[in-house]
């Protein structure tokens, strides 16, 4: 895992968990060679991943792009990567001028002060499992559980992460495996079951069924 955070790393795994998830799975055997060499790739830093999560939060990918953009520029990062301490180097008033609103300028504030204390332990991340890293994110203000799993699938490249409040995860197994009926999380942790231990891989191709183009995080 000591790789998976590098720019534009694979992971590893990928090409077994197909393997397994063809054999293991109808579904999988139909979805994974129609996406042909596709795959999931970490680009940004951690902390660079989980700021433009909280700017993305409940407005549309266009608006999420325009305040991204803009708040790169206030804090003079790289697109790949911010500092924490040039987040809280800026005032409150900055921060709004790029769009964003009060209650994620305490966001970012927070996740900032996180990271700048020390209180999510990156380095140790890679000996640490999912369900403790979920615990150390949603302590920060403004990142929740979906948030939290939608990280350890596109940034650490968990391989067996399913994330049930995702409501695409949830269309795509009903439409792939219920005929269109609604299905409940038990049914779709169910499905999940055949895909372990690469849940993640699944739900990417699941993803990747509703809408060819590459999921982007």
């Amino acid at each position: 895992m000591g790789r998976s955070a590098a720019a534009g790393v694979t992971p590893e795994y990928w090409d077994e968990a197909c393997r397994h998830l063809v054999k293991r799975d109808r579904v999988m055997k139909k979805l994974i060679p129609q996406f042909g060499e596709a795959r999931l790739q970490s680009k940004a830093d951690a902390f660079t991943t989980l700021a433009r999560s909280i700017v993305g939060q409940q407005i549309s990918v266009k608006s999420a792009q325009s305040v991204w953009d803009k708040f790169l520029a206030l804090v003079g990062g790289a697109v790949h990567r911010i500092q924490p301490t040039a987040v809280l180097a800026l005032d409150i008033a900055a921060l709004r001028a790029a769009g964003l609103s009060v209650r994620k300028v305490e966001y970012l504030r927070d996740l900032a002060e996180h990271f700048e204390a020390g209180r999510v332990h990156v380095r140790q991340w890679t000996q640490m499992d999912d369900e403790a890293i979920i615990e150390e994110l949603v302590a920060i203000r403004g990142i929740g559980r979906w948030t939290a799993e939608m990280f350890l699938i596109f940034h650490l490249m968990r391989p067996n992460v399913m994330p049930l409040d995702d409501v695409g995860l949830l269309k795509g197994i009903s439409e792939n495996y219920f005929s269109g009926e609604p299905v409940s999380r038990a049914e779709a942790r169910e499905v999940g079951e055949a895909w372990a231990p690469y849940r993640s891989v699944a739900t990417w191709y699941i993803w990747r069924s509703l809408d060819p183009l590459p999921v982007e995080y």
